[in-house]
Formats: C-alpha cells, sequence, structure tokens
C-alpha cells in the first residue's frame, strides 16, 4: 500500500471526525467529540491511526463500552489500517473543552 498524501490524511481524519460524533457516554447526551473527550487524531501515512482520548471523569462507569465504541467505528473508516486508542488523562478534562452546541445542550451557558 502506498503512502497517503496529506489531503487523504486530512479526508480520513474528517471521516474520523464524522464516526466519533456517533459515539456517546450513556450518561451524557452529547457525543464525546463535541464534549472534547479526543485530544488528538494522529492519521500516519501507512493507514495507522493514534487517538488520545480522556473520560469526563477517571472513573467512567461505561469507559471500556466507549473506548471500545471509538476503536470500532475509527476502524470501519475507509483507509484506516489500524487504531490505537490512548487514554490519557493530562491535561484533566473541563467544561471549557467541549463546543459551544455541547455547553448549550447540556445548560452550561
Amino acid at each position: 500500500m502506498q503512502n497517503m498524501n496529506q489531503e487523504e490524511k486530512v479526508t480520513i481524519e474528517e471521516r474520523i471526525v464524522d464516526v466519533l460524533k456517533t459515539v456517546y457516554d450513556p450518561e451524557i447526551p452529547v457525543n464525546i467529540y463535541d464534549l472534547g473527550m479526543i485530544y488528538k487524531i494522529d492519521v500516519q501515512e501507512d493507514g495507522n491511526v493514534d487517538v488520545d482520548m480522556t473520560f469526563t471523569a477517571p472513573n467512567c462507569p461505561a469507559a471500556d463500552f466507549i473506548l471500545e465504541d471509538v476503536r470500532t467505528k475509527i476502524e470501519s473508516v475507509e483507509g484506516v489500517n489500524s487504531v490505537n486508542v490512548n487514554l490519557v488523562f493530562e491535561p484533566a478534562w473541563d467544561q471549557s473543552m467541549m463546543s459551544e452546541e455541547a455547553r448549550v445542550e447540556l445548560g452550561f451557558d
């Protein structure tokens, strides 16, 4: 498989964002992307994807479910070879990381 160019990487990244917007924490009616739980999406030239993500709370009861959902959905994106999801708690998540829509939806604004 040939290495992809920048344009292809951006396209894949956009598709990844689209699928991440279908992943929800069962306790929160806003998707994890708009919540600001995805810190980094790094699409490599060989189709491997590194994702840094966090949870709104380190002891999130749905953590395993959400991680599996993220991994499965990203792997289903055309052009993705494999995905590595890194769970990080630095910086700690806070409400400022949410999109405007998420804040309005959850009544923070």
